[in-house]
């Protein structure tokens, strides 16, 4: 079924873009967080290659996203200022480095600090760079800042694309969700 027209994403836009979102949101949750003792302990092992996992998913789905980006027609912008264009765009950026940056900070920093990255189902990703403590601890650090900042510009994007809906009566929002749904164009 397709579901595109000129003022709707394809469906698999939507559905790579839906499915990000809830990947981001589940790695959030279960993120491990504290120190890198308490990260480690064999008995956090599921929570991490959970959390792990989600992570890698997060990228690879980023990366699908940006290829896709290449092919799939887009819909035409709406009508507002020129602030609200650039800040999309500015939004945009910032969302897609983070998507990428997040996930690779993890993996650096658990290389660095001497650890594997460990997945469901017990694949263990030995580390490809060679140990450096301190730096590895620094890198985890960031790896925190920016997943807690991921989640705080999404968060905006969404109270943005909610109040394009409600406020400014606009299709921004209805062109990211799926036709199915019942929510129409505010009139």
């Amino acid at each position: 079924m397709n579901n595109h027209s000129p003022s709707r994403h394809d469906a698999f836009t939507q559905g790579l873009h839906w499915a990000t979102a809830v990947l981001v949101v589940a790695a959030f949750i279960y993120g491990l967080g504290g120190s890198e003792a308490r990260v480690y302990l064999p008995a956090r092992d599921f929570e991490r290659s959970l959390h792990e996992t989600l992570g890698m998913g997060v990228f690879a789905l980023t990366l699908l996203r940006l290829l896709w980006r290449g092919f799939a027609t887009r819909p035409a912008e709406e009508a507002g200022t020129e602030w609200m264009r650039r800040g999309a765009g500015a939004v945009q950026i910032a969302l897609y480095g983070l998507l990428l940056a997040v996930p690779a900070t993890a993996v650096a920093g658990a290389w660095l600090q001497g650890h594997t990255v460990l997945l469901l189902g017990g694949t263990e990703i030995a580390s490809l760079v060679a140990p450096s403590y301190d730096v590895g601890n620094t890198v985890a650090e960031i790896h925190t800042w920016l997943g807690d900042a991921i989640v705080w510009i999404a968060g905006a994007h969404a109270v943005a694309a909610i109040a394009h809906h409600v406020l400014l009566k606009d299709g921004v929002l209805l062109s990211i969700l799926p036709s199915w749904l019942p929510l129409k164009r505010r009139p």
